[in-house]
């Protein structure tokens, strides 16, 4: 059996329409135009001939791309550690860049290859935030990450207007 039950709506939807414009007159049924979408400003990346922007500002929010430890030669540290502080040292880079800071960061995905060194990566992380401005977080585990990282970081950050 054919389900009339839509064409019923959008015909009495039309007809609750053209009762409105009657009583309340045609200026009452106006078209209402979208706000124009926020223009997108592509932060270059400093990693040589990378397929991604190192940051995307829209509107009032900058995406940052995931970072890694890598240091400005290229390669990784051997140890959590030292790639879990160059992590944030990239990301701290990418905001400079963009006039932001980390206070600016309101939330971070956190990406480690072994979920064990998440206590490892807390007590590093937290030195970078003020303890009463900890943005919003989540921690996956990754069976393999970008270049062989033990970790990986992306975050989002308000971004204030272009002065």
């Amino acid at each position: 059996m054919m389900n009339l039950l839509p064409f019923r709506r959008s015909r009495c939807l039309g007809a609750a329409l053209v009762c409105t414009a009657v009583l309340v007159g045609p200026e009452a049924c106006k078209t209402v135009t979208a706000p124009a979408a926020p223009s997108a400003e592509y932060l270059k990346s400093n990693i040589p001939h990378a397929p991604f922007s190192a940051a995307v500002r829209v509107g009032d929010v900058l995406y940052l791309s995931g970072q890694i430890g890598t240091l400005a030669d290229g390669t990784l540290p051997a140890a959590f550690d030292e790639q879990a502080r160059q992590t944030m040292s990239n990301i701290g880079a990418v905001l400079q860049q963009a006039g932001l800071g980390f206070d600016d960061v309101f939330k971070c995905t956190v990406m480690l290859s072994d979920m064990s060194r998440w206590e490892d990566f807390n007590k590093i992380y937290v030195t970078y935030f003020k303890a009463d401005r900890l943005p919003a977080r989540s921690a996956i585990g990754a069976s393999g990450l970008a270049r062989g990282a033990l970790l990986e970081v992306e975050c989002l950050a308000r971004a204030r207007p272009p002065a």
